[in-house]
């Protein structure tokens, strides 16, 4: 059987040795040949049989060398695959009008002049005013605000942005009204006479990187300015300059080293300044489950050092779920005539200006548990210079500020959930106890505080209704005869309302006071009564 293969194989293979090459690249093959050409290893050990030359394998190149042009089409995408989802229109501008009792006026707008990528400039202003007069003797105000800002944001790496701002606030004494037996007669005065006025003018510059840079360092230089006077000749100005780089290692734990000037100047028929120097190297580790801040805040204020240690740690106890957290810090706050009358406004024209320095320790813990963001913390501050507020004893009452040493330990709790879908609610708690070197109570102090909002707007599209409650003790002072006693509690609950008509068009309500408590944060200051306004506001 073989030797008949044999011989019937040997004529193809002699006509496959008699070509000279392959002309046209084509081949033919037989089928009875590729039934036998995977067995010819084997003929390789028969005598009979030629060498194999090396021609077979070139003409397999030659074969794979003929590739096929197939013509591919580029894949069609069809626009309707894409699914974009729908992008909130942007407004220019934002304007909100109303009015409302007693002679309420509210008129609060602002508009982006530029708005376009690295470059936006833009104003807003504001007015509110209100005069009861009908039923308090000069108790009126008016606040006026307006303001220009603008930021530059280059591809460099860096962004600078600034604003000016000017406020001319007016106010009136009319606190002579609830004197009562006080005064043999009743007192009647000109709104000239009682009136008040505030002027500041105020601006912000500040430089920083916005992309971090190739060593792993942020920048920030920033200087705040303002000057100021009231309708008394009072007159004061101040500059902030703050310097602040940070380094950071592992892009997770931060060096950062800042260094403040913050400069006041207050004058009336005296002179009286308060200058401070701040330098505030501070160093953070993050680990997976805990963060540690040391660092120092050296404070220099008359030629004086002050070293306050900073020291924060905190722990993941349960995941996100419970977080401990405890620290120290400390340094100093100015009671300038801003700060004071920005607290106080019926404060005396001729304060004593000090420094409030103070150390603070604290401890606590917060998380999230089935939506409710929670913290609770409780601290203990020394504090030199604690700034009270006492009346002057004058037929148009005004408040001297007088000052004193002790400590403060303080419970504080806040919370922020939503309930159901649509309903938000927040809280905050605070309760302090005060020890005093001198003084006999915190006058004017608050020592408990509760504050409660809620915003729903599930029940009809485009609505949304607000509310918030503020409870307060009433707060120390002193009664005529020098016994020490409380003005009357707190409790006010405000209700608001938005409705958004269309895109552009809304309207507004926001009624206050409406439990109508004549609560007096400051003694023989009642506060306006219910009061109410009502508008429309308008995006473009």
């Amino acid at each position: 059987m073989i030797l008949t293969i044999l011989c019937g194989a040997l004529p193809s293979l002699g006509n496959l040795f008699a070509q000279g090459g392959l002309q046209t690249g084509e081949v033919d093959i037989i089928k009875q040949f590729n039934a036998r050409l995977a067995d010819a290893e084997r003929f390789l050990f028969a005598p009979q049989l030629p060498p194999l030359d090396t021609f077979a394998k070139k003409q397999a190149y030659a074969i794979a060398n003929r590739p096929l042009n197939v013509q591919y089409l580029p894949p069609r995408i069809l626009p309707k695959t894409l699914q974009n989802e729908p992008k909130d229109p942007i407004y220019n501008g934002y304007a909100r009008v109303g009015a409302g009792f007693p002679k309420a006026i509210l008129v609060e707008g602002s508009y982006d002049l530029v708005n376009k990528e690295g470059l936006d400039v833009g104003f807003d202003l504001r007015h509110l005013s209100m005069n009861n007069e009908g039923k308090v003797e000069n108790q009126r105000f008016a606040d006026n605000d307006i303001g220009l800002h603008a930021g530059f944001h280059s591809d460099q790496g860096f962004s600078v942005s600034g604003n000016l701002n000017y406020s001319r606030d007016f106010l009136h004494f009319y606190g002579y009204t609830d004197l009562g037996d006080d005064f043999a007669s009743e007192l009647t005065y000109n709104a000239e006479d009682v009136k008040q006025r505030f002027s500041l003018f105020s601006g912000n510059v500040k430089l920083y990187n916005n992309q971090r840079t190739a060593g792993g360092i942020d920048y920030a230089a920033s200087l705040d300015f303002y000057t100021m006077e009231d309708l008394y000749a009072s007159r004061e100005g101040g500059m902030d300059l703050v310097l602040k780089g940070t380094k950071w290692f592992e892009d997770r734990h931060p060096l950062t080293i800042q260094l403040e000037t913050d400069f006041s100047g207050y004058r009336d028929s005296t002179k009286q300044s308060l200058n401070n120097f701040f330098l505030t190297p501070t160093y953070s580790y993050h680990g997976d489950r805990f963060r540690v801040k040391v660092g120092l805040n050296l404070a220099n204020f008359d030629d004086e050092f002050t070293f306050y240690p900073i020291l924060e740690a905190s722990l993941n106890v349960v995941d996100n779920l419970v977080t401990a957290f405890a620290g120290t810090e400390g340094g100093l706050q100015k009671n300038n005539f801003r700060a004071l009358t920005e607290y106080n406004p019926y404060l005396t024209s001729r304060p004593k200006l000090k420094n409030t320095f103070y150390s603070h320790y604290y401890g606590g813990i917060k998380g999230e548990y089935r939506g409710v963001q929670y913290r609770a913390q409780v601290g203990y501050k020394d504090v030199k210079n604690l700034a009270l507020f006492l009346t002057n004893g004058d037929s148009i009452p005004r408040f001297n500020v007088l000052y004193d040493t002790g400590g403060i330990f303080s419970i504080t709790a806040e919370l922020r959930t939503q309930l159901i879908e649509g309903l938000e609610l927040n809280g905050r708690f605070t309760q302090n106890f005060f020890s005093l070197d001198r003084e006999e109570k915190p006058w004017h102090l608050p020592s408990l505080a509760l504050n409660v909002g809620a915003a729903y707007s599930g029940i009809i599209d485009n609505l949304t209704f607000k509310s918030e409650l503020f409870f307060q003790n009433g707060v120390p002072t002193l009664a005529f005869d020098g016994n020490p006693k409380n003005l009357n509690t707190l409790l006010d609950l405000n209700l608001g309302a938005d409705y958004q008509f269309s895109d552009n068009i809304g309207a507004f309500v926001q009624v206050n006071n409406v439990l109508n408590n004549r609560y007096q944060r400051w003694q023989h200051y009642p506060m306006i009564g219910l009061n109410a306004v009502a508008g429309i506001t308008a995006r473009f």
